[in-house]
């Protein structure tokens, strides 16, 4: 697997298993490079996985629809034949890099792994979900209050209660109005920061009598051991006990930070973004390159497909870097019989 004498060598480490990151894999195996892939998440597939596994995707091309969670199942089988290695649950924390441009990194479980090359694909960072101060919330959070939907046999036949004004509340909403037994959407105003038409879709349902839809904030939970039968939701004209709710579903947005990237001596932008060219997405550190939704260049896309077009060139200059004596030869999948070999096409 490795020209280098450490265990832990790859041709090019990716931090971030996302998307992104997972079809890094697969362009960088076409050009015969080794990878792995470092997430803090426990799970393989990045945003995606954590917060709209089932959520419908409607722009990656190939596919009218697909939800999140599929998409993550298609490129796992895409990149598999590559035998990339994943260490899930670890945090990139070191970097080093020696006098032949060769890094070694440290994660914060302490595993040392050495790389030409590195690619940044940690989509929009360090993220945790913003919580509001509501007593007890963490007693209920995995069990009766969540983030994100996972699975929406969680909510199946429930008494469920969104908060939130933007595109993921009103998704969900309208997504899981007929699973439920009943839905309540909240939200602190009047003025919401979805998408006109799922706006209207929501209006239209309430008018309709399928769910319901008020101005306020969730202020208490009732309940024990975890499990809801209640909360209290303050409104301009007082609070409003909402009885037999036993599902909490909260969209207040998340906290991202770059965590220790920020550290490794890269150009920023706005010191949340990693700045990069439109060339091959190189950051300003040789050898190390951001691709997808944490990278910034002027007319940048936050869109899927836009990192796979990165990761892409990404891998062209990657090959470069950890093979500096071989020639880069260009080759289609559909023609290349060497490249179809190695993806096990019959």
């Amino acid at each position: 697997m490795n020209s280098n004498n450490s265990e832990n060598y790859y041709d090019v480490l990716i931090v971030g298993a996302g998307p992104c990151g997972i079809f890094a894999v697969f362009e960088l195996g076409l050009l015969g490079l080794t990878a792995c892939l470092v997430d803090a998440l426990d799970k393989k597939g990045g945003q995606c996985a954590e917060l709209y596994p089932e959520k419908p995707i409607y722009d990656i091309p190939g596919y009218p629809t697909v939800n999140g969670g599929e998409i993550v199942d298609k490129l796992l089988e895409q990149a598999a034949p590559f035998d990339p290695v994943y260490y899930l649950s670890e945090r990139v924390d070191e970097l080093h890099e020696d006098s032949n441009g060769i890094f070694t990194t440290i994660t914060d479980q302490g595993r040392k792994i050495t790389s030409r090359a590195i690619f940044i694909a940690a989509g929009a960072g360090c993220f945790t979900p913003r919580r509001p101060k509501i007593e007890s919330l963490e007693d209920y959070e995995g069990k009766s209050v969540f983030y994100a939907v996972r699975n929406r046999e969680t909510f199946k036949d429930s008494n469920l209660v969104i908060v939130g004004g933007g595109d993921s509340a009103l998704d969900w909403a309208l997504d899981l109005v007929d699973y439920c037994n009943k839905l309540t959407l909240i939200h602190r105003s009047d003025k919401f920061r979805a998408a006109p038409h799922s706006v209207s879709s929501m209006q239209k349902l309430v008018k309709q009598g399928k769910m319901d839809c008020f101005v306020g904030n969730i202020t208490a939970l009732h309940g024990e051991n975890g499990v809801l039968n209640g909360v209290t939701a303050s409104t301009k004209t007082g609070d409003i006990p909402l009885p037999d709710i036993n599902k909490l579903l909260l969209f207040f947005g998340l906290n991202i930070e770059l965590g220790k990237l920020a550290d490794w001596g890269i150009e920023l932008h706005d010191g949340k973004l990693i700045k990069v060219n439109t060339e091959d997405f190189a950051t300003s550190r040789r050898g190390i390159f951001a691709i997808g939704d944490i990278n910034h260049y002027p007319g940048k896309l936050k869109l899927i497909l836009s990192g796979f077009h990165e990761a892409a060139l990404a891998a062209q200059s990657a090959f470069k870097i950890a093979r500096p004596d071989e020639k880069l030869i260009f080759r289609y999948t559909t023609s290349s019989t060497d490249l179809q070999k190695k993806l096990g096409v019959k």
